[in-house]
Formats: structure tokens, sequence, C-alpha cells
């Protein structure tokens, strides 16, 4: 049997057993997709939207803005702010559906601390040169296409081990959305007991 790459990155990425969490975070680089997809998702699930570009300091747009790569000192309070503020809309609503970059390890894991609960993270996956396409077609408040080279190199992918589920940026936000709500059944059941 033939499989195409997309299905083979699929099947490969998927892993065991997800971790139930009433907090999903839709993380990639930049222009990867991850408003417009986080907020589908929440909409599907009654949820509320963060969108972590709204956390992001004064300070740190200044920089993007300037085509400044931030640095790990710039991410730590960001993330914290993010975190916290994910755990307290989970807490109001049972659910909270968020977007951010997200694009280290460690990143990940203070988002998940800094949110005192299990994450479910949604990594839309592309390469650099889909992503650099649809960049140069949008205009972003303080991300200039020139830091989406650094927005790469700092990109570590989702390891095997972390509570994450990898889908393609080709598919179609509706098809990536239906699939993040089949993988969180959990959710669906609380919204019907609501």
């Amino acid at each position: 049997m033939n499989f195409t790459e997309e299905s083979s990155t699929l099947l490969s990425s998927l892993p065991v057993t997800l971790i139930e969490a009433r907090i999903l975070v839709v993380m990639g680089v930049s222009s990867s997709g991850k408003s417009v997809t986080g907020k589908a998702i929440a909409r599907r699930l009654h949820a509320p939207f963060l969108d972590g570009d709204g956390y992001h300091p004064e300070a740190n747009k200044d920089k993007m803005r300037a085509g400044i790569p931030l640095v790990d000192a710039d991410r730590w309070p960001w993330l914290s702010t993010l975190g916290k503020a994910l755990h307290e809309a989970a807490e109001s609503k049972g659910v909270a559906v968020g977007a951010c970059s997200a694009l280290k390890r460690s990143y990940r894991d203070y988002l998940l601390a800094e949110a005192g609960e299990p994450v479910l993270f949604v990594f839309l996956d592309g390469s650099q040169e889909l992503i650099a396409s649809r960049m140069a077609t949008r205009h972003h408040e303080y991300m200039p296409q020139a830091l989406l080279a650094s927005q790469f190199e700092t990109l570590e992918r989702p390891a095997a081990d972390e509570n994450v589920l990898t889908l393609p940026v080709t598919l179609p936000v509706e098809t990536i959305t239906e699939r993040v709500i089949k993988a969180v059944p959990h959710l669906k059941a609380f919204k019907r007991k609501q």
C-alpha cells in the first residue's frame, strides 16, 4: 500500500494516547494559521479563545516590529502571563483554546507549568517555503517576513513524548478542526452536560 507523504507524517506524528486536557494550544511558526485554526476550534467547543499575540508586552512587539528576534528572556514573562490566563479561562468555562508559537520544548514545558494543568498542543506543521508564501500575502502588526527564518531556526518540533497532535498546514482549517475535535471527546461530553 502506498501512503502519501502527508499520510505518513500524520501516522508518525500521532501519539499512542493523548492526555486529556481542558486547555488546547495551537502552535507553530508565524503565518502557520494558529489564530484562524484556534478560533475555529474554540467555536466548535464553545470555548474562549486567547491569542498569544495579545499577551506580548509592548517591548516585545517593538522589538519584532524592528525586525529583532525575541530571546528567551523576552518570552518567559509572556508565556507566564498566557499560561495563567489559559488556566483562568479553563477554570471559568471548563475549556480554553489558545494560539501561541511555543517554538521550543522549554517554552511548551514552561507554558504547561504556568497553566498548572495538562495542555494539548496542536502543532501546525509546514515547510519554510510554504509558510513564507503565506506570509507574503498577509500583513501582521509586528511580525515582518524577515523574522520567519529565525522562527524556523528556533523551532523544535514536538517530540513523541509530548502531548501533541501534529497536523499539516496544507489541510483545510475545517479538516484540522474536525481532527482536533475528534481527539478531545472528553470536551464534547463536557459541553453536552452544560
